[in-house]
């Protein structure tokens, strides 16, 4: 009998203590994330800064991170002298310049543009599929025809600069994307595009606002001389952009079909889930690129830029060159991102 007592005794304590257990578990997985850096916005390359500052205009009066991304990457757009987005891009090979454009918030809410002509601010009607349609993409005509019914004006978005660095490459007509300027594969001599190759590329921005929540915006005039219709990572959820307010949210540039192909952006958020930190889970993303076409991957760069819901933030890149840009009530800088290569 004493013995059965005592069994019965152990059974109870066992019993408890596991359900203490679970109860500190419960406990702990409900503690909120310990924010190191809030408000902060960080998008890719050093025309970044200029984003960031428009962001702040909104984060640093305490509003929402997914105004403050569209603010920010409208900077870009609408300048003639980024050749890379927006106002100014360079065309196709067929000389249009088409635009390329996505948004997400906190909530999995995403709207996105593809190859979208004659409208300056892709990213304002890519946050209008979202809000005011059922869908997540519209594309060609379709998203210019929904752009000009709520409002937009239409306009003539290839500069003369543009215009006349398309019909330099005409002469050759060689389709041969080139790396940073600071990689020795880069040509200054052969490469028709005013400013360089950094001058050609795509913004792409994540920012935490005062109350924790994410978002982020990423927009293109994508590849110099593309074919016609082509498009990359940058409007695609989780290729260029992802965000997921529990975890972290990622952006991309570079070689946008080498991105698609890993679902990069989601990867990288993915991974932060795991326990890597944002430039960890942005190495392991390239590395990822490495492993599919080692040799390619030495032709070719992409870059990823990654904050977690800490607010530490980080970046990866396949090539030399890859810099991003930081916002923050702590500090406003451009740094080179690591690279494998």
């Amino acid at each position: 009998m004493s013995t059965r007592r005592k069994f019965l005794q152990a059974s109870v304590i066992s019993s408890a203590a596991v359900l203490t257990g679970r109860q500190v578990l419960a406990d702990t997985a409900t503690l909120p994330i310990p924010v190191i850096n809030n408000p902060v916005v960080i998008s890719t390359w050093d025309f970044g800064k200029a984003a960031n500052a428009g962001a702040w205009t909104i984060l640093g009066k305490g509003g929402r991170a997914l105004d403050a991304v569209e603010a920010g990457v409208k900077i870009p757009e609408a300048d003639p002298t980024n050749q890379s987005i927006g106002y100014g891009g360079l065309p196709d090979r067929d000389g249009h310049v088409t635009l390329d454009a996505c948004i997400m918030d906190e909530q999995y809410n995403c709207g996105s543009v593809m190859a979208l002509e004659h409208i300056v601010h892709a990213i304002s009607v890519a946050r209008l599929v979202m809000e005011k349609t059922p869908h997540i993409v519209l594309a060609g005509d379709g998203a210019l025809q929904f752009a000009l019914a709520n409002g937009f004006k239409k306009e003539n978005l290839l500069t003369p600069e543009s215009e006349r660095a398309w019909k330099k490459w005409l002469k050759t007509a060689k389709y041969d994307p080139v790396i940073n300027v600071e990689n020795q594969l880069y040509n200054k001599e052969n490469d028709p595009m005013p400013g360089g190759p950094n001058n050609h590329d795509t913004i792409g921005m994540v920012a935490m606002d005062a109350g924790g929540n994410l978002s982020g915006a990423c927009t293109t005039s994508g590849m110099a001389y593309k074919i016609h219709g082509r498009v990359g990572d940058s409007p695609i959820i989780g290729a260029g952009l992802y965000v997921d307010n529990e975890i972290g949210a990622a952006t991309s540039t570079g070689v946008g079909e080498e991105v698609i192909r890993i679902v990069g952006s989601h990867l990288v958020v993915e991974l932060m889930r795991q326990g890597h930190s944002p430039e960890a889970a942005c190495k392991e993303a390239v590395q990822r690129i490495i492993k599919r076409s080692p040799e390619k991957s030495k032709k070719i760069q992409v870059g990823f830029l990654a904050l977690n819901k800490k607010g530490e933030y980080g970046a990866y890149a396949l090539q030399k060159g890859f810099t991003y840009a930081v916002k923050s009530g702590k500090e406003e800088s451009v740094y080179a991102s690591k690279s494998i290569y």
